[in-house]
C-alpha cells in the first residue's frame, strides 16, 4: 500500500469517526432540547390575584355596555353559558395584538362562551371603531376591574356557567388566554397547576418503576 492510499484511508477513517461523534453530539442536544422543552412548558396564564379564588363565586357587577345594553357580571346563566372577561386599554400594545385572538376565540367558542371587553378610562368608541370590535359587549367600569384584581393589563378571568371563578390571570398570548379554558376543562384553577400535576404523576411513576425494578 502506497504511502497516499494509507493517508486516503486514515483521512476518511477520521471522517468517519468525527461523523459518528457529531452525530451522537446532535442527539445528545436533541435529548437536552426535549429536557428544556418540559421544564418551560407553556405556563398559561400567569395568576397573580388576592381577590379572585377559583372554584368560589365571582364578584358581581351589574352594569351597561357602551351601546346601553345592561349586563351582569359574575351571575350563574339561565342559558348554560360561561364569560370570558378580557380587561384591556386603548392605550396597551399587548391588548392590540391580541384583538385577532379574541375574535377567533368569541367565533369558535360562541356556542357556550360569551367574549366580554371591559376597560376604564376614555376614548373607547375611537378604540372600537378602528379595530372593528361592534360585534362584542364593551363595558367601562372602573369598579369590575377592582373587584376582579385587576393590576397589570392584559388580563382575563373566565366565569362558568354557574357564576364562578374558573380561571383568572395576566394575559400575554394566545397561549394563555387558551390555558383559561384548559384550566376550566380539567377543573384546575389555572394551567400551572396541571402541568405542576403531570410533573408530580411523572415523578411518582418514576419512583414506582424504580422500586418495581
Amino acid at each position: 500500500m502506497t504511502p497516499a492510499v494509507t493517508l486516503l484511508a486514515i483521512a476518511v477513517a477520521l471522517l468517519w469517526i468525527l461523523s459518528l461523534a457529531l452525530g451522537a453530539t446532535v442527539l445528545a442536544l436533541a435529548r437536552q432540547v426535549g429536557v428544556l422543552h418540559e421544564r418551560v412548558a407553556p405556563a398559561g396564564a400567569l395568576s397573580m390575584n388576592q381577590r379572585l379564588v377559583a372554584g368560589e363565586s365571582a364578584p358581581v357587577v351589574a352594569t351597561e355596555t357602551l351601546t346601553g345594553k345592561k349586563i351582569e357580571i359574575g351571575v350563574a346563566s339561565k342559558e348554560g353559558r360561561s364569560m370570558l372577561v378580557f380587561f384591556l386599554s386603548p392605550t396597551c400594545p399587548v391588548c392590540k395584538t391580541l384583538l385577532p385572538v379574541l375574535k377567533s376565540i368569541a367565533h369558535r367558542e360562541g356556542d357556550w362562551c360569551d367574549v366580554v371587553l371591559a376597560s376604564d378610562g376614555q376614548g373607547h368608541e375611537s378604540f372600537i371603531a378602528e379595530h372593528a370590535l361592534e360585534s362584542f359587549a364593551y363595558l367601562v367600569s372602573p369598579e369590575l376591574g377592582m373587584l376582579y384584581g385587576v393590576g397589570k393589563l392584559p388580563y382575563a378571568a373566565l366565569v362558568d356557567e354557574n357564576g364562578r371563578v374558573a380561571a383568572f390571570g395576566l394575559v400575554n398570548s394566545r397561549e394563555h388566554i387558551e390555558s383559561l379554558f384548559e384550566a376550566k376543562e380539567r377543573g384546575l384553577a389555572s394551567i400551572q397547576d396541571y402541568l405542576s400535576e403531570s410533573q408530580h404523576l411523572r415523578a411518582d411513576g418514576a419512583t414506582s418503576t424504580g422500586s418495581e425494578s
